[in-house]
């Protein structure tokens, strides 16, 4: 199982705010280039929803369907993957408010079930899935610190 982990400090800006903009997943074609599509089949604001995924990977599409399940009172969002290329694909988005600032957290754990391309493939999915969150934080909010030496990443890559 390979676990993906990214956080983000938006300056300035309410965690409440923040829980409000990171869901409207059908922006993120738009703001990472390694998102192909989304499809919305159930949106924020209710209390569970669910999204299709294709992202580019490799050669060719990742693709997943997933559950999400949102908490607005505890600025979280979990989601598991319904069906789609991983065995299992689960995780979380997690808010808190420090003094004017958002701490944004990113987790998520993965499988794709084939033990003998896990060193192969495990690396590049992670990447993909932790860039494409890079570029969706800095892409929706103006001033953002990533965690993981990514700001190198966004400042030869995004802006």
């Amino acid at each position: 199982m390979r676990r993906v982990e990214l956080d983000a400090v938006i300056r300035s800006t309410k965690a409440a705010d923040v829980f409000v903009e990171v869901f409207r997943f059908e922006c993120y074609p738009d703001l990472a280039p390694h998102v192909q599509s989304t499809t919305v089949h159930e949106p924020y604001p209710g209390p569970a929803g669910s999204s299709s995924w294709e992202l580019h990977f490799r050669s060719g599409l990742l693709r997943w369907t997933e559950r999400e399940h949102f908490d607005r009172h505890e600025l979280r969002m979990a989601f598991e993957q319904t069906e789609g290329d991983f065995d299992t694909f689960s995780g979380s988005w997690s808010l808190s408010q420090n003094g004017a600032d958002t701490v944004l957290r990113f987790e998520a754990e993965f499988d794709f079930g084939i033990a003998s391309l896990e060193g192969i493939l495990d690396p590049i999915a992670e990447r993909v899935i932790k860039e494409t969150v890079a570029w969706v934080v800095t892409g929706m909010f103006d001033e953002v610190t990533l965690s993981d030496h990514m700001d190198t990443f966004v400042a030869a890559n995004i802006k």
